[in-house]
């Protein structure tokens, strides 16, 4: 029986889950990070990096460790119906509602919008998205083909059109850091900042949703003894991650320096055009789309895959895969016509919901043995984090739905009494506390046993 991923097997799925994770938003947000970070970029990438590259590896590595088939099994140790809830919200959220969509309008935004007529915009927009999703769809079809098709095929291409970006920018700076200052939050508030700034990618919540498919492909690979499994997971999501922060700090670093000839701009994706610009020139366009358009249609792969596999788990017993793929590649390709800002507005509440609950799941599951799964502990940190959870989606809801709702009164006061709400870290305390009620309870029990 085989019990290790030989090198090779080990390149090709940190490959495969490198491409899952890595699409345009992880682009576009560390480069605009950069260009407003300046020479506090440091803290900033240092706070993004927790969130954007050390909770996703700790996603599949709680995952791995704990031994759960999934994020339902995973979840529902603590509560079945939340752990219900909690799957079907976070896999809607970075799959057909939010981060699909939001992938296909992205590479057309980024890339193809800038080599189109700026008439019929909508129009073009709708015939990208139906070529993109017409080969994200064929990709998806094949579960068992994603370790060829990400880690072999797709990110390998990636990986060349952005290294010719990254390596003549690098080489070629036009500022040095210390001499770009920063500006807006970056100012003061730089590491905070930036760890907020990494909630955008999503990575985090795609941790937990990609473990499986990881599980799977090992599993497919030949190692079945479940210890071995986990140990190789963890192994592969360490090689991925650590990839992963070396381009997320290239490009980060490339933003701050691109300030020498470049304005701030308004988002990530027209810095990344500027600077392809800049010192590609008219061909930098060409290599901007190729890059942005492969990046986004990998990870689209992988969001389409994870997704339906897990619904036609939870919902028709692992039957009707393909069935799935057809209804979230169709959802997808609606969604994706609203628009980038549109997606990004209505996502953020979203987010600043699911990620406290994901990262109080992801230390419950690697603490488990300190508490020895006591349900106490657990439904006490969850159910904390969750009240807090829900302040901060409505605390971050559009400011004309929260003034026709009239919140505000209560935004503010709530704001005042929870510390570190003004950083975005309101759910912070409670979700300690909760933890540690649960986990004095529980050693009273056994103490008193």
């Amino acid at each position: 029986m085989k019990h290790n991923l030989s090198f090779k097997e080990y390149v090709y799925v940190a490959s495969m889950l490198f491409g899952m994770f890595f699409g345009a938003g992880n682009l576009i947000f560390p480069v605009f990070m950069g260009q407003l970070a300046g020479s506090n970029v440091w803290g900033a990438i240092g706070g993004f990096l927790i969130t954007g590259v050390g909770l996703p590896l700790l996603g599949v590595a709680a995952l791995g460790i704990s031994r759960s088939n999934g994020l339902f099994d995973l979840t529902s140790k603590i509560n079945k119906p939340f752990g219900m809830f909690f799957t079907v919200v976070l896999y809607l959220t970075i799959g057909p509602f939010f981060a699909i969509p939001r992938c296909a309008t992205t590479s057309y935004t980024v890339g193809a919008e800038r080599l189109l007529p700026e008439a019929n915009g909508r129009l073009y927009l709708f015939l990208f998205t139906v070529v993109f999703f017409g080969f994200a769809f064929y990709f998806s079809l094949r579960p068992g083909k994603i370790l060829v098709w990400i880690g072999k095929v797709l990110n390998p291409c990636f990986l060349a059109f952005l290294g010719v970006l990254l390596i003549v920018s690098l080489l070629s700076p036009t500022a040095h850091i210390m001499e770009v200052a920063p500006s807006g939050a970056y100012v003061d508030k730089a590491f905070f900042t930036g760890f907020l700034e990494g909630y955008n990618t999503m990575d985090a919540l795609a941790g937990l949703a990609f473990g499986i498919v990881v599980v799977n492909v090992i599993k497919g690979l030949g190692i079945e003894e479940p210890g071995e499994v986990a140990v190789n997971t963890v192994k592969a999501g360490v090689f991925s991650c650590l990839f992963m922060a070396i381009i997320y700090i290239a490009v980060t670093v490339m933003g701050t320096q691109s300030r020498g000839v470049l304005e701030t701009s308004e988002n990530g994706g027209i810095a990344l055009y500027q600077i392809a610009q800049y010192y590609l020139g008219g061909l930098g366009a060409f290599v901007l789309a190729a890059t942005v358009t492969l990046a986004c249609l990998k990870t689209a792969v992988g969001l389409i895959t994870s997704c339906s596999e897990t619904f036609s788990t939870l919902f028709t017993g692992g039957k009707a895969y393909k069935k799935w793929v057809v209804l979230f590649s169709g959802i997808s390709l609606l969604f994706s016509n609203l628009g980038l800002n549109s997606i990004i507005k209505f996502s953020i509440p979203v987010l600043m919901f699911l990620y406290p609950l994901a990262i109080v799941i992801i230390v419950l599951a690697l603490s488990a043995k300190l508490y020895g799964h006591d349900r106490l502990v657990t439904n006490s940190a969850i159910g904390f984090t969750l009240a807090a959870a829900i302040y901060e989606l409505i605390r971050n809801l559009p400011e004309e739905v929260t003034a026709l709702l009239n919140l505000d009164g209560s935004i503010n006061v709530i704001g005042g009494i929870l510390p570190f709400s003004g950083i975005g870290l309101g759910w912070l305390c409670p979700a300690l506390m909760g933890y540690l009620i649960g986990l004095i309870i529980h050693f009273m029990r056994k103490s008193n046993a």
